[in-house]
């Protein structure tokens, strides 16, 4: 076995400073990473041969401390954010638990978290619930136990020109999805800025990798907007309101589970955000109206992800 430790405990590490100006995103897709996509011949609708570009798609096996997790489908980048958002948004990672070592294995597909402290989730992991998440999601436990103590900040805003302005930046930022389809992307982002843009085959795993980030980076929920390509579903809301954003915004469409838990929790839910569109299911209250949507251009043809007004996506 060949161990990478990706991580090592540093104490007292002060947060990570995010540059008020800043216009570039502090992590960004890198399609040209030979890693994550592969070219396949094959034919098209005319018979003629051609090549195109796929993801890749590996499992990723994750142990917490000397417990075996879960097995995850994954483009393979960034397993250290993965697995510790993954952890954290299962509830089995505390804000407060101090992580100790982060260790990667390529050769086998493995990834290990270890804390300072001893963990024993024999009994969540006997609950499984398989979500609607392509690459197909799993939770484990009871995924709301935290839901309802959580109190979303009442004060945050979203002005209409941040959703048009970030949809333009995301959307057209070159990315595996531009590349090679089949994707989902989820990005942190502060007013009109994109900050983390993680892509992966399922939008469970991209949300999750944003949530490892920031913890691992110390970045702050406060004044932050979550923006996704996938589907506004029950686990993508309660990841969100678990990372305690209290504001979501989507290319694609809602759930009725997902609508009813972000109207409990008090999350503006966006979705559909499509050129001058969308439609807000909830927290309406956080939405200021500020640019005319008729002086809003329509999407170009390369950057209209596939998900419609009647496709919903993944």
């Amino acid at each position: 076995m060949r161990w990478i430790a990706i991580f090592r405990a540093r104490p007292h590490i002060p947060p990570m400073p995010l540059a008020p100006a800043a216009t570039d995103f502090l992590i960004a897709p890198n399609p040209a990473d030979p890693r994550l996509s592969q070219r396949v011949a094959g034919t098209d609708h005319e018979g003629k041969a051609i090549e195109t570009s796929v993801p890749m798609e590996r499992p990723l096996t994750l142990y917490l401390n000397g417990q075996e997790i879960v097995t995850m489908m994954t483009i393979g980048d960034y397993p250290d954010c993965l697995a510790v958002g993954y952890l954290l948004n299962q509830n089995m990672l505390k804000a407060d638990d101090a992580i100790t070592a982060i260790d990667f294995d390529a050769e086998i597909d493995t990834v290990v978290v270890r804390t300072a402290g001893r963990t024993n989730f024999e009994d969540k992991l006997k609950k499984k619930t398989l979500t609607s998440g392509c690459a197909q999601g799993t939770a484990f436990g009871d995924l709301m136990e935290k839901f309802d103590e959580i109190k979303l900040p009442e004060d945050s805003r979203l002005k209409t020109s941040w959703i048009y302005a970030l949809s333009k930046k995301i959307n057209t930022t070159p990315s595996l999805y531009l590349e090679a389809g089949a994707i989902h992307g989820c990005v942190l982002c502060e007013e009109d800025r994109p900050l983390i843009y993680m892509e992966d085959v399922g939008r469970h795993n991209a949300i999750d990798k944003i949530a490892g980030y920031m913890f691992l980076n110390r970045i702050p929920a406060q004044g932050k907007i979550f923006y996704t390509t996938g589907r506004l579903t029950s686990e993508m809301v309660i990841k969100t309101v678990q990372m305690r954003i209290p504001i979501v915004i989507s290319r694609s469409g809602f759930t009725a589970w997902g609508v009813e838990l972000a109207r409990q929790a008090g999350l503006t839910l966006i979705g559909r955000a499509k050129g001058k569109r969308f439609i807000a299911l909830s927290g309406q209250h956080r939405i200021i109206y500020d640019a005319d949507p008729h002086a809003v251009a329509e999407e170009g043809v390369r950057h209209a992800r596939k998900a419609g007004a009647d496709d919903d996506g993944n």
